[in-house]
């Protein structure tokens, strides 16, 4: 009978977890073990004997190398890569971009490791897509920060001492954080305003009750599978002049603009944020690619001229119940994907979804070796 391992996270600051009770349930159905490493689900509010209670079995590290497949949420340390055995599946948020140890490591146990950032967009692997999930509660939580941190209320404020205007929030970047950024925004009374460099996301943007900041006349930034693609240096010198008449006037502005395997897109500058007013907030979501804000320092609060500057690395973790929830839900579609209705595995290569998620297989590193190879020598 195939064994899955549900792994407690090498990194201290990580609260989520790969799999819930709910998920082990889902697995035991499907005629899957389940073994849990002790404490794993703590940080999530998870429970050991939630685990036990829904079929699972805990355990300590040790049994790694028991397991046929092993879920995560970020990328296993080096001692618990060499527990793997040989032609088990490891499931998670690997870092395929920018982390050639790991895929070579994986790549000498032979290892089929399936990145979660990999998944194709499409329809078919919308359940799948961890990336979205995840940047989904960031997009919120960004709002939260910025409006725990900024010197006024976010709504339009009736009282008898006279009226409160509503903030101002400029978020850049309508992917699926902004969006999420510019609705919960708008749920708690700001104006806002979003710009990004794809003129077909207008039409999301003011169904949310936003505005959209036209930008100049320019080829699409249209990528494939939904990303933004990466623009020549005259775009993003015209964008940033036009997004900085925007930020004089703003109280908060949100920054989430990626481009996959490569360094976020810089749109606001240091001289950008002299411009902004005092006590206006930045929330930068993309400092672990480099960040949208040149003052961003990765989990640091910096206050330039009056000028806030949060940049978290892991904002969904600080959601973990659901960021989890949603998380585990995402690992499980991708992994009944190898599963056959006899409940082993089998990775069928020639299926899109898994040949896109596939970071290394049968020995080789199976993606983005020219990525790898600049992580590495870098």
């Amino acid at each position: 009978m195939t064994t899955v391992l549900i792994a407690k996270e090498a990194r201290a600051a990580e609260t989520r977890v790969a799999g819930t009770p709910e998920s082990v349930k889902r697995l035991r159905k499907l005629g899957v073990d389940v073994m849990v490493e002790a404490g794993a689900g703590s940080g999530a509010g998870f429970a050991d004997a939630a685990y036990e209670a829904a079929g699972a079995t805990v355990t300590d590290k040790a049994l790694w190398d028991a397991a046929d497949a092993v879920f995560c949420v970020g990328p296993p340390a080096e001692a618990d890569v060499e527990r793997l055995k040989p032609g088990a599946v490891l499931l998670g948020l690997l870092a395929p971009y920018a982390n050639a140890a790991l895929a070579e490591r994986l790549a000498a146990r032979r290892v089929t490791a399936l990145a979660m950032e990999l998944v194709p967009r499409i329809s078919r692997a919308q359940s799948m897509d961890a990336l979205s999930s995840q940047a989904n509660i960031a997009g919120y939580r960004a709002v939260l920060l910025a409006a725990m941190r900024m010197p006024k209320y976010m709504p339009l404020l009736m009282t008898a001492a006279g009226t409160i205007p509503p903030a101002r929030v400029v978020v850049l970047g309508a992917g699926v954080a902004g969006l999420q950024a510019l609705a919960t925004a708008r749920r708690l009374g700001a104006v806002v305003e979003v710009s990004d460099i794809r003129p077909v996301v207008k039409e999301q943007v003011e169904s949310l009750g936003g505005k959209f900041i036209p930008l100049p006349e320019l080829p699409s930034g249209e990528g494939t599978g939904g990303y933004a693609r990466e623009m020549t240096p005259e775009f993003l010198a015209k964008q940033r002049e036009t997004v900085a008449n925007h930020l004089k006037v703003a109280d908060a502005a949100i920054t989430t603009a990626l481009v996959p395997g490569r360094r976020a897109p810089t749109l606001i500058t240091r001289a950008m944020a002299e411009g902004m007013k005092a006590g206006a907030v930045i929330v930068d979501l993309a400092v672990e690619q480099g960040g949208n804000c040149e003052l961003s320092k990765a989990d640091e609060e910096v206050v330039h001229n009056g000028v806030v500057v949060l940049a978290p690395t892991n904002l969904a973790a600080g959601m973990p119940a659901d960021a989890s929830t949603i998380y585990s839900r995402n690992v499980l579609a991708l992994f009944q994907l190898a599963l056959t209705k006899e409940g082993a595995i089998k990775v069928n290569t020639e299926d899109e979804v898994i040949a896109g998620a596939l970071f290394t297989h049968d020995g080789a590193v199976t993606y983005g070796k020219p990525a790898v190879a600049a992580a590495a020598a870098s």
